[in-house]
């Protein structure tokens, strides 16, 4: 067993449930956004609407009392629906280096490949996050799936002009 899937069995015993997102659960997830201090923030209004909307295709896990402290959001493309696209992936400071956020994407991936439509995963990384480089490399190998990658929106296309390129990374095939 590797160290990446010794963290996971680690994880999987110390969290109480990975769940579908509730309306509910969109201000401690707006939260647990903010608070990662690396995400680009959406408004606390489009947590409650993703909660809403697009619980289907993301996930929360729980503490022991029931509280969001991480979350996977993402949708299924309209014009590719074998590819779900992972918004965000954050986790409360306090279950860090745990290994959670590599459960909360096998939770999605089998939750939503059940259905049998979604085939790949796609997301967006800056060049500078390097943590969720790792996470989602380290998702491809649990898998045996490959990885393409290629600039989806060069830099200057953000209003800010200080936004770097956002890459697309490609995972495929994926399954439970």
């Amino acid at each position: 067993m590797t160290a990446a899937q010794e963290d996971l069995v680690r994880a999987r015993s110390e969290f109480q449930e990975i769940d579908t997102p509730r309306v509910e659960d969109g201000a401690a997830i707006w939260r647990i956004a903010r608070d990662s201090e690396v995400l680009d923030l959406n408004s606390s209004y489009s947590y409650l609407l993703w909660c809403r909307d697009f619980a289907a295709t993301s996930v929360v896990a729980r503490d022991t009392a029931g509280a969001p402290i991480g979350f996977v959001t993402g949708y299924v493309r309209p014009d590719r629906p074998e590819a779900l696209v992972v918004w965000q992936v954050a986790v409360d400071q306090a279950y860090r280096g745990q290994g959670l956020a590599g459960v909360l994407l096998d939770a999605l991936i089998a939750k939503v490949t059940a259905r049998g439509v979604v085939r790949e995963l796609e997301t967006t990384i800056s060049p500078d996050n390097t943590a969720s480089d790792r996470l989602f490399r380290s998702f491809a190998e649990r898998h045996g799936a490959a990885v393409e990658r290629e600039v989806l929106f060069d830099g200057g296309l953000f209003p800010e002009g200080t936004h770097q390129p956002e890459v697309l990374y490609r995972i495929s095939p994926v399954s439970a």
